[in-house]
């Protein structure tokens, strides 16, 4: 290779490294906000006492509520689920759990443990108008009777949740995976907003955190604070770490300024009307929950309304993550694939004035930070690595670059670690909060690199069928372990 070739490639390996510097820089330069912004508010908030929420609770207005609980073989966690929903502190609420086809005892576990008739009479359907698949039998509790089965064929989460829907009989509706478990307040905190709500002003959806288990005590269906441990495997930790990051840092910050495309599907609370009024879940994509939001925030400015989205960081379900990589590979692709087809179905809302800081802000965050960092991502290391093998790059662009994945990732991740030791202490051990400092230091070196990859073949596979399929998760039930007189860890850890 002649020296013209030489130059010539290392003038192409410079424009791109400094091109994916600047990226860097930008993007990290929002994270930076994102963390000045949250901790502005957690630091307003964090004095909210339990009080207030019991004022909430005794309020004769708060709405009830429906809670739907889509499973599809839950077998070994659908019991305590609903023994810990069944425990909230709450004042009017039902609960409705939609049994979407499994092929294991899942509905036959509840019509056994909670004594459940099938009902013959007719049913008050609140008219979706969504053609879902059949319904099976209908079932309620003869101990509770606020507990409602639904036994269908098989149609996907979304499915479920549309059925769900239709069944349930209050105003505001709670969509819950079937293997959380929840905090006794976890609703009278996330519904604060909603009864807070001005005249002028109107709360469409709101979510929670959602907490991992594994390594925790489990103990007929609840999760109390002290029971709360760190599990003592490094996949699990580095998603405790993911999570508290992505909840008390990202969504405090886009719901600060209505910008909160993603309500999580384990834990967020929606107005039937408005979920009604946009067509439901949309059955053929992955990520429903986002694609759910993204309509909502699109009907709320064509509306030109000024209802809002809004994040509630101290309410906290709690649910079992995965252990095994491949599981967690399989969970992180279908994830992106998610996250691409929310964006494409609502691509006319991309940098349009119309939709107003979500079109113009949020939506382009989501597409360029989100979505198209694996590419980035794996274009800078590949970049580095060639320059570096053809002695073609500059030393001191790669040392910038590594030293701002440094701080994009790890240093973030230890200041996401921060705020939940200074406003909420769930994990208040010494030794606990030890390894989410060290691990958070050593995500960038192994951790995020795995990410990249697995996002990136989420990518490239978005053409894959089947979109509506659940995703089976190996379960390792933590949801039945016990705190034993020791204090051995438990099943997760």
């Amino acid at each position: 290779m002649n020296a013209t070739w030489l130059e010539l490639i290392g003038t192409i390996f410079e424009v791109i490294s400094i091109i994916i510097a600047i990226y860097v820089v930008v993007v990290s330069l929002v994270y930076v906000v994102l963390f000045f912004v949250a901790a502005h508010k957690l630091n307003r908030e964090k004095d909210v006492n339990e009080s207030q929420y019991e004022q909430v609770l005794q309020e004769e207005l708060a709405p009830p509520l429906s809670i739907i609980v889509p499973a599809y073989n839950e077998e070994l966690n659908i019991v305590w689920s609903v023994r810990s929903l069944l425990g909230i502190n709450y004042k009017q609420f039902e609960i409705v759990v939609v049994n979407d086809g499994s092929k294991d005892a899942t509905a036959q576990q509840l019509i056994d443990e909670f004594d459940m008739v099938e009902v013959k009479s007719r049913v008050r359907w609140s008219g979706l108008g969504k053609e879902t698949k059949p319904i099976r039998g209908i079932y309620r509790s003869l101990q509770h009777t606020n507990l409602v089965l639904v036994d269908k064929e098989n149609g996907g989460k979304a499915d479920a949740l549309n059925v769900g829907i239709n069944v349930c009989q209050y105003p505001y509706f709670a969509s819950l995976d079937g293997d959380t478990v929840l905090d006794q307040d976890a609703f009278i905190k996330v519904m604060k907003p909603i009864m807070d709500a001005g005249p002028d002003e109107e709360i469409v959806a709101t979510g929670g955190s959602v907490g991992i288990a594994n390594g925790s005590y489990v103990d007929s269906g609840y999760l109390s604070r002290d029971s709360v441990r760190l599990s003592h495997k490094p996949l699990v930790v580095m998603q405790v770490i993911e999570y508290l990051r992505a909840f008390l840092m990202g969504r405090i910050g886009l719901s600060r300024y209505n910008l909160l495309l993603i309500v999580s599907g384990a834990f967020g609370i929606f107005k039937k009307s408005w979920v009604i009024e946009v067509g439901g879940y949309e059955v053929n994509t992955i990520g429903e929950d986002m694609e759910l939001v993204v309509r909502l925030h699109r009907r709320i400015q064509e509306k030109k309304s000024k209802a809002q989205i809004v994040y509630v960081p101290d309410p906290v379900c709690w649910t079992e993550a995965p252990e095994q990589a491949k599981i967690l590979r399989r969970q992180r692709t279908r994830w992106h694939r998610g996250l691409f087809e929310s964006l494409w179905k609502n691509r006319k809302m991309m940098l349009n004035p119309r939709y107003g800081k979500i079109g113009m802000i949020s939506m382009p965050y989501f597409l360029f930070v989100e979505l198209l960092g694996p590419v980035v991502e794996l274009t800078g290391i590949i970049t580095v690595l060639i320059g570096l093998f053809l002695d073609t790059i500059d030393i001191r662009i790669t040392l910038i670059l590594a030293l701002l994945m440094l701080l994009y990732g790890s240093l973030l991740s230890m200041g996401a670690v921060l705020f939940e030791e200074w406003c909420f202490k769930r994990y208040n051990r010494v030794s606990d909060l030890t390894r989410l400092f060290l691990y958070a230091l050593s995500e960038t070196f192994w951790y995020r690199p795995m990410m990249t990859l697995w996002r990136f073949e989420g990518l490239l596979r978005i053409a894959a069928r089947k979109k509506h399929a659940w995703g089976d998760m190996a379960r390792g039930g933590v949801m039945n372990s016990k705190k034993t007189d020791n204090g051995a860890n438990g099943g997760g850890s």
